[in-house]
This record gives C-alpha cells, structure tokens and sequence, in this order.
C-alpha cells in the first residue's frame, strides 16, 4: 500500500468515527442512559447490536378477595380482539398490561381512581376496553359512556429516557387492583419483575439501535448564513419551520423525516429569521423513527448536496473534513443493518410502535 492510499484509507475512517461519535453526541441530548451501551464501542456505536430472548410473559388469574396471594400458576392471555389504535399497540414487551374481568359491563367511571393518578407515573398510561355492543376493544377515555365488560390497563415500561423504576410499576400495579378490589372484577396481570426485567432487555436492544446521523453545512471560511436565506433554501426544498426551532421534512403521512437545524442548536424563529445568522448548519436523521432508514438516508444525502449548492456551503464532519461518497456508503450500509435488526426483532422503523418508543 503506497503512503498516498494509506492517507486516504485514514481520512475515510476518520470521517466515519467523526460523523457516528456526532450522532451519539446528540442523541445523549434526548436523555438516554447509555454508558453501558456505548461504553464498550464508541468507535461504531451501529456495530454490535444484541438480539433480545423471546419474551413470554407467564400470567395467572387472580380474584381480588386474595390479592396478597403468591401468583404461582401460569396462564396465558386470550387472544385480543379486534383492537383500534391505540390499544392494538400494547405489547408485553414493552407494556405492563392488568386485565380487568368485570361481574356486570360498566363504563369508564369505574375508572375514576386510575384517571386522578393518570400523570403520576412519568410514562404514557393506555386504557382500552372490549364494547359489548361492538366487541371490540377500543380506546377508553374518562368521558367514556360506553359499556364495557373487560379493561386492559397498560403502562408503557420505556422510552428514550429508559426504563421505569420498579418504584413506579410497583405502584401502578397497587393502584389498579386497588381499583379492581373496589368494583369487584378479577384480574389478570403478568409477574412483575418478569415483566419488568425484560423491559430492561428489550430496552438495551432499543438503545443500540437508537441512532442519529448528521450531515453538516458550511460556509467556507467564516462567512455567516442569514436567516432568511436559510429559510427561502429550505422552503424550496420542502422543509417547514416547526415550533420547535428547526426545519422539518415531512413524509405524505405528516411524519418528520429529517431536520434542519443550527450547528450550535440556536432555534430558528419566523418572527426573528431576519436578524437571525449562523456559522453552519445540520441535517439529520433519526433512525428508528422512520419508514426505510437506508432510503431515507440516500433523500437527507441529496438534500444536503442541494442546500450545499443552494447555500454554497460545504458538506463536512465535524473537524470540517469533506465527507466523501466512499465515507457515505459505508455509514449507509451501518443504517441498513440497524433497519434489518430492528425488523428482525418484530419492531418496524417509523411503524407507531417505534413512534412512541422512541420518543
């Protein structure tokens, strides 16, 4: 190998480490916790990712005039009805789900204890029941004057900020056969620290293949982007300036796909885009969250050599060294095998699953 390839061959695994450690910088911005993740491969967070058990959750029926008892015989859950989002979303692996056996159909005012608590828990709370006038489970809201004669309460045990605390499920759990005593409806819940330790699986899982890819823009130089030129660029481009500081592109379903933003995380404005400059900017992707990651990354790729064009900026990583298409495919091909690991394990990039996990 002459000194020439072997320079280059060195510059393109720069680039590489450079945009992946950048990725994982902002993604740390999210909230996750994840040293013990990261802490072994900072190099290729993409690379390595583990394949979670199988998750069977082991359930039993329990009747409420014996809620101290050991829960010892294994049962399975039924087959769930026909559901409507977003009850056709509970998953084991993911929700701690307590089923309600009801004596007599009611509505959600046999609820009310769960709806004063709704909020108390730090994690999305889902109350679906099955209609007896339709026979089908649907979503359950305290207003509800629809009779039902089972519910399936479910908290949902992760997200992007981890797991619940065991302090927390154990409370959930508390408070809905508590409920369930009150009404006089039997039960049926998994084992809690089953549940509970293969959320933590599932969310090591989910925390490998949480990623974010940027691309950066800039001038060369010390030149500044205005504003309003950044906003005309990204207008044409289909981008729409969103409450929260950035641009957006957004699929044919209203879903973002990729955004725009400052290099140094300033928000962008409508009322202040005028007076408003920059030293560079970043497109990026965040994985999980969409349809087809692989494609979606060739689209934020064209974007950028269209705005790099548009802005006359350059495309470049952090230490602003080009990025160059050998260094892209090889980041392109990482994203693809997240898609297909993700796919692999039953959740779908962008699917409403992946939606409110990684959120």
């Amino acid at each position: 190998m002459s000194e020439l390839q072997a320079a280059l061959l060195a510059i393109g695994v720069g680039v590489v480490l450079a945009v992946y450690l950048f990725g994982w910088w902002k993604q740390r911005q999210y909230g996750r916790r994840f040293a013990e993740a990261f802490g072994q491969s900072k190099d290729d967070a993409l690379y390595g990712v583990e394949q979670p058990s199988s998750i069977e959750h082991s359930v039993e029926m329990i009747n409420v005039d014996a809620l101290d008892a050991e829960l010892t015989e294994p049962a399975d859950f039924p087959d769930m009805p026909p559901a409507t989002e977003p009850c056709v979303l509970l998953d084991a692996r993911c929700d701690y789900i307590i089923e309600l056996h009801l004596s007599e159909p009611g509505t959600a005012a046999l609820l009310d204890g769960l709806w004063q608590r709704k909020f108390d828990f730090k994690k999305p709370l889902h109350a679906c029941g099955l209609s007896v006038r339709k026979g089908e489970w649907e979503r359950v809201v305290a207003e509800t004057q629809t009779l039902y004669s089972q519910f399936r309460i479910a908290l949902q045990l992760l997200d992007r900020s981890g797991v619940i605390s065991v302090a927390k499920l154990g409370d959930f759990r508390d408070l809905v056969l508590g409920i369930a005593r009150q009404i006089g409806a039997d039960t049926q819940l998994p084992d809690m620290q089953e549940a509970y330790s293969e959320a933590q699986a599932f969310d090591a899982f989910c925390a490998r293949v949480d990623q974010m890819v940027g691309v950066n823009l800039l001038p060369p130089g010390n030149r500044q982007l205005a504003g309003t030129r950044i906003a005309e660029a990204a207008a044409i481009n289909g981008l729409k300036l969103e409450s929260d500081g950035a641009f957006h592109l957004f699929d044919a379903s209203g879903h973002s796909l990729m955004t725009l933003t400052s290099q140094d995380g300033s928000p962008f404005h409508h009322h202040a885009l005028q007076n408003m400059s920059c030293s560079g900017l970043t497109l990026m992707l965040d994985v999980p969250r969409v349809q087809s990651p692989a494609a979606s990354f060739d689209q934020m790729v064209q974007l950028a050599h269209i705005l790099a064009r548009d802005l006359q900026v350059n495309l470049v990583d952090d230490h602003r060294v080009s990025l160059t298409d050998a260094g892209l495919a090889l980041i392109r091909a990482r994203i693809a095998e997240v898609e297909a690991s993700m796919r692999e394990n039953r959740l779908v990039p962008g699917s409403p699953e992946a939606l409110r996990i990684f959120s």
